[in-house]
């Protein structure tokens, strides 16, 4: 699997951290940022370029780390196709994927520790989109949406 993973300063160490063990366990990581420390970056930049390589077809799935999860998640969902969510425990994590086909997943650096994020990162990345007739008829439902904007 290849993912896109992002952050700005607040998740700095956190995403630095999170892309050795997801690399070490054979998924491939195109980091988009940030590549440096930079206390006044922001995390709009970030989020949009994750969530363009999941959108664009260059990634299956995107993971964002910012301060708290929220901004990240907010800025990723404006892009057409991407589907995010902040997740700060493994069901919610499996569950986005399952039932909501969530294709971006956010975590706060600020809020949890490394542990979690990786169990977290993993819950969220072994998980697949059941096609269930109810979640695909939701799914829908929120793509239309998505187009009336």
């Amino acid at each position: 699997m290849k993912i896109a993973l992002g952050t700005d300063h607040a998740g700095f160490d956190f995403k630095n951290q999170l892309s050795e063990i997801l690399t070490s366990k054979g998924i491939e990581v195109m980091e988009v940022g940030a590549h440096i420390y930079d206390a006044n970056d922001d995390y709009p930049d970030f989020a949009e370029a994750v969530a363009r390589a999941v959108a664009g077809g260059q990634v299956e799935r995107g993971i964002l780390v910012c301060g708290s999860g929220v901004g990240a998640s907010i800025a990723a969902n404006k892009v057409n196709g991407v589907r995010s969510a902040m997740c700060h425990d493994t069901y919610s994590a499996h569950q986005g994927v399952e039932h909501d086909d969530m294709n971006v997943l956010c975590m706060g650096a600020r809020i949890i520790g490394i542990e979690l994020a990786r169990e977290i990162s993993f819950a969220f990345l072994g998980a697949r989109f059941s096609g269930e007739e109810r979640h695909a008829r939701r799914l829908a439902k929120v793509i239309v949406i998505e187009g009336s904007r």
